[in-house]
């Protein structure tokens, strides 16, 4: 079996938001920030978990994403299913054709066995416990989410508006008005 990072930033980014939504939707942009990882990736795995019904999205401005479920009823299991990544140790992916028409491998019930046993201790950690670990290490929550504004706080230096002529022929106009 091999987690990729599908798995592995599906199972951080719900982490993530499960830390933070009491204050309210969490941005996807957020969690990219803090995680360090892509925003157009958490966008796929999320729309992924929101069709699996583990998070819910909000439009508009206060928007963001929030957890469909609480944390006690959601499985590491749940998340890893949710988006698309296999859990199977067998070479065949369970269908018992390791060897192709020669049937199974001689290792295949020790691989089908593994698999057993990654799914019912992954279905045994719920994200509430993830959750009660990071609080219990000193993870930081924000009061308030940070909220990035399009509008800069920085003074706008408008240009000097000179009333000058801005050619010759323009300072000839003026010359011949007078």
């Amino acid at each position: 079996m091999r987690l990729t990072t599908k798995g592995r930033f599906a199972v951080t980014a719900m982490i993530d938001l499960a830390l933070r939504q009491n204050n309210g939707p969490v941005t996807l942009a957020a969690i990219s920030q803090r995680q360090r990882i892509s925003l157009s990736y958490l966008e796929q795995l999320f729309g992924k978990l929101r069709r699996h019904e583990l998070v819910e999205s909000t439009r508009g401005p206060g928007g963001g994403y929030t957890l469909a479920r609480k944390a006690a009823d959601i499985t590491v299991a749940d998340i890893i299913v949710s988006v698309d990544e296999p859990i199977d140790a067998t070479q065949c992916g369970g269908k018992e054709n390791c060897l192709g028409e020669a049937g199974r491998c001689m290792t295949h019930e020790l691989w089908a066995a593994l698999n057993q046993r990654m799914v019912e201790f992954l279905d045994s950690v719920t994200l509430q416990k993830l959750v009660d670990e990071q609080l219990a290490k000193g993870v930081q929550i924000e009061d308030k989410p940070a909220v990035r504004r399009a509008i800069s706080t920085t003074p706008v230096v408008k240009p000097i508006r000179v009333n000058a002529p801005n050619s010759v022929f323009a300072l000839g106009n003026v010359f011949a008005k007078s």
